[in-house]
């Protein structure tokens, strides 16, 4: 019993993430096009047709950007919170609005997608978990700094979206105006990729297989600087740093301890990868 993940973009100019069974599959945030969420699974061999609902995490315009055309065109609910639902700009059919809370998960066929709240300048930001049977993903940007919810989530997953926003030295000394660089790292902005680190040193279970690390900042973060500080954590523990171009590769994550991509995509490059080391 597997899921199938993929970051479809990362990053300040977009965020939308794939997780999904044989049959069914959510989408985490919609904040590239629709044309470019076609373009790019139909790179994975995903059909869109499989994709039940997408949920949103917050209501900037990096996590919401395509999500009214997305929606109206698939017929796909949309699972948000009131809150996020209020002080949001969504054009959204209002039949096709759904809201979630912390007390339930939301089935879809055998999946199960558990909202969780987290630390972030946005109105009622919520992380999220998918689970099928025992397996367990999880989708964490976008935090401004661990909590307890985190931890108990993190260290229960196989596989994790996880944020890397921003290296410390890189904000400092950059020429973003104080405060901003204080909105980053005040507490209800961004992990920084020590944060990160730290929380999968402490927390990381002996079974999670795969870390996506997602969300960097474009000018104030490396990708290979990430690659290289993230490279030594563990031999059976799969790290990929999310691009802002393109899609990541499809991933099966199972509860066996070991690493699997998908068998038809063994040497897949997407276009523009070479990007992340610029």
């Amino acid at each position: 019993m597997s899921l199938f993940i993929a970051s479809l973009n990362s990053g300040s100019n977009g965020n939308c993430y794939y997780v999904g069974s044989e049959n069914d599959a959510v989408l985490v945030d919609a904040g590239i096009s629709c044309r470019e969420v076609e373009t790019r699974m139909k790179r994975l061999k995903l059909a869109i047709e499989n994709v039940r609902a997408i949920f949103i995490s917050h209501e900037h315009s990096d996590h919401i950007r395509g999500l009214s055309s997305l929606s109206r065109k698939y017929n796909l609910p949309v699972y948000v919170s009131e809150g996020t639902l209020r002080s949001g700009e969504f054009y959204i059919d209002k039949h096709l609005i759904r809201h979630f809370d912390d007390t339930d998960a939301v089935p879809f066929g055998d999946l199960y997608v558990r909202a969780f709240g987290k630390h972030h300048d946005a109105a009622d930001p919520y992380s999220f978990t998918v689970t099928r049977r025992h397996v367990v993903v999880g989708v964490f940007t976008d935090i401004g700094r661990p909590c307890d919810r985190l931890v108990h989530h993190f260290s229960r997953c196989h596989a994790a979206f996880l944020e890397a926003n921003y290296d410390t030295d890189m904000l400092d000394k950059g020429r973003y105006p104080y405060f901003l660089k204080q909105r980053i790292r005040g507490g209800n902005g961004h992990l920084s990729n020590q944060q990160a680190l730290d929380l999968v040193l402490q927390h990381r279970p002996a079974y999670m297989s795969h870390l996506l690390l997602a969300h960097l900042s474009e000018n104030n973060n490396c990708p290979k600087l990430v690659a290289d500080m993230f490279s030594g954590l563990a031999e059976d523990l799969h790290v990929v740093v999310a691009s802002r171009h393109a899609e990541s590769p499809l991933f099966e994550i199972s509860s066996m301890q070991k690493v699997t991509t998908m068998p038809d995509l063994p040497s897949y490059t997407p276009p523009q990868l070479e990007l992340l080391f610029e």
